[in-house]
């Protein structure tokens, strides 16, 4: 299945700990998603949009246990934020012989909610994660995150993915407002870098290490 790329490409093939694409969930999900589809372009776009519709975008809910942020682990609880669901997409198209790998990058969210800002006491999302696909000889880049009703209802529009062309967060909203832009670009990687992603996030979120009460709830981000 990965003779027809070469030796650099096997690491983008292979399962990791987080990406654990040889795990049974995922290798059922993938086949499910792309039953009769044939090209690899075909079944990443099908992926692609399994990933950002079946799971609901959730970023209230951040475990940062080394065992929760397994692929596996994140398609069987059925939601996740941006770096679970893009975990989710690379270890479905691994699963599939795919080359796929993480990226990540800073956001600044123009729109964010008021209860997002009041918690992380800022509009930079720090490490947001997306996934990038080799498809026809080149990588392209998917970010299945925000699902279409969450779109809907913050009259946002959904991001598209042709399999052919970058699909990161819209820079506009459905007003013509700015939404989203990208203002620091981490890079990409074979796997899940846990240790950089918890170093970034204690950089500009520390209050959420130490717990806050917000509303009566209380938030702790546990390593």
């Amino acid at each position: 299945m990965n003779q027809d790329y070469p030796p650099e490409f096997q690491k983008y093939l292979q399962a990791t700990f987080y990406i654990d694409s040889d795990h049974p969930a995922v290798i059922e999900f993938a086949q499910k998603c792309t039953e009769g589809l044939s090209s690899n372009k075909e079944k990443a776009v099908a992926l692609y949009y399994a990933v950002r519709d079946t799971f609901r975008y959730d970023p209230y809910h951040v475990d940062l246990n080394p065992a929760k942020l397994k692929a596996s682990v994140v398609l069987q609880q059925g939601f996740g934020y941006c770096v679970e669901k893009a975990n989710i997409l690379a270890a479905s198209a691994r699963s599939l012989g795919i080359p796929a790998r993480l990226g990540f990058a800073n956001v600044k969210n123009h729109l964010s909610t008021e209860k997002l800002i009041q918690i992380l006491r800022s509009d930079i999302f720090v490490f947001h994660g997306y996934t990038e696909l080799w498809l026809d000889g080149k990588w392209v880049k998917a970010s299945p995150a925000f699902n279409l009703s969450l779109c809907q209802k913050f009259n946002v529009p959904a991001v598209d993915f042709n399999g052919t062309d970058d699909a990161v967060f819209q820079q506009y909203d459905g007003e013509g407002r700015q939404f989203m832009e990208y203002v620091k670009d981490h890079g990409s990687f074979d796997d899940l870098p846990r240790s950089q992603f918890i170093a970034e996030l204690k950089a500009f979120y520390p209050h959420l290490f130490e717990g806050i009460v917000l509303g009566g709830l209380n938030y702790k981000w546990e390593l």
